[in-house]
């Protein structure tokens, strides 16, 4: 993210998530923000891709969005986010106007899997699944389908939260279509590719 002022609007929703989830006793009132060296090579990895579309699930905040659209806005692409909670898609929206990426991010509040299911074919370059980690193993098919040829998935949380994944794991490492690598960053990045 090479705009200063965009760098210091993502940095302060940072800062303010942190203290928010400190405060909340309820994880799934947390925002749960991914880490900003996380957040910092999604970046990369859509420029490096040039995506045009891209897909995140999990909008939370809207912290990783933007940077994901800043990504988007460099590679004359956009992004989708979908959220499931109608307060947390307003103020992501609030914090992607901050950051001036509004025109950039089509901001969806609805469940995943129906979201998902709708999608057509090949449409996203990249996806980035971050939302409810039981659900991802019915997600998979949707995943795929809806990835371009030579698509890259990124799934946050990997190592963090991996005894929550060991199903969905076990779906990718069965699937022969994905090349797939554990980054130790943040959380844990899953990247997994589709044949091109």
């Amino acid at each position: 993210m090479n705009d200063p002022e965009r760098r210091a609007v993502a940095h302060a929703l940072y800062a303010a998530g942190r203290e928010h989830d400190a405060e909340q006793p309820d994880r799934r009132a947390r925002w749960r923000n991914v880490e900003p060296e996380t957040a910092e090579l999604l970046g990369v990895l859509v420029r490096a891709k040039r995506a045009q579309r891209v897909l995140e699930i999990g909008t939370s905040n809207g912290y990783s969005t933007i940077w994901l659209a800043d990504a988007a806005e460099a590679t004359g692409g956009t992004v989708l986010t979908v959220e499931i909670e109608p307060s947390r898609t307003a103020l992501a929206r609030e914090n992607l106007a901050r950051a001036g990426l509004d025109d950039r991010v089509e901001l969806e509040t609805g469940d995943a899997g129906q979201t998902l299911r709708a999608l057509p074919d090949h449409a996203f370059q990249l996806t980035f699944l971050d939302g409810e980690r039981p659900h991802y193993v019915g997600y998979w098919r949707d995943l795929v389908r809806t990835l371009a040829p030579g698509g890259l998935l990124a799934v946050d949380n990997a190592i963090s939260h991996g005894n929550e994944l060991v199903d969905f794991r076990a779906v990718v490492d069965g699937d022969e279509r994905v090349t797939q690598a554990m980054v130790p960053i943040g959380a844990g990045l899953l990247l997994a590719v589709m044949p091109g």
